[in-house]
């Protein structure tokens, strides 16, 4: 989990000029690396870290933790950060949300994105 956020990561500053933290978000929509099959690799890192602490500890309560979180992510994503996105990138925004899943990671081909 700590790679796959450390790539993620990578990507926000290689390909998009920026980072994770609001006041210095991406300037470009990031569609490459992982994010060319899942659309919140970050999230998904951050839920492998979690889940495996959960296995580590064996605490229901860490597991009951993950779901909480899990669901405030989602309430996030859906409320803030998917309507932010399609504002900032439009049209490009709406092709790769056509064509990349939000949660499972697609492995397949997917088409060029601008």
């Amino acid at each position: 989990g700590v790679v796959l956020l450390g790539t993620c990561i990578w990507e926000f500053a290689a390909s998009g000029g920026g980072t994770l933290a609001p006041v210095d978000p991406p300037r470009q929509l990031v569609v490459g690396g992982l994010y060319r099959d899942v659309r919140n690799p970050m999230y998904l890192s951050v839920t492998t870290i979690l889940i495996g602490e959960a296995l580590l500890v064996r605490s229901w309560q860490f597991l009951a933790y993950f779901f909480i979180w899990f669901a405030a992510v989602n309430l996030f994503v859906l409320g803030y950060e998917e309507p932010t996105l399609r504002r900032k990138f439009g049209a490009s925004y709406d092709r790769y949300v056509g064509s990349v899943n939000r949660w499972l990671p697609s492995l397949g081909s997917h088409p060029p994105f601008p």
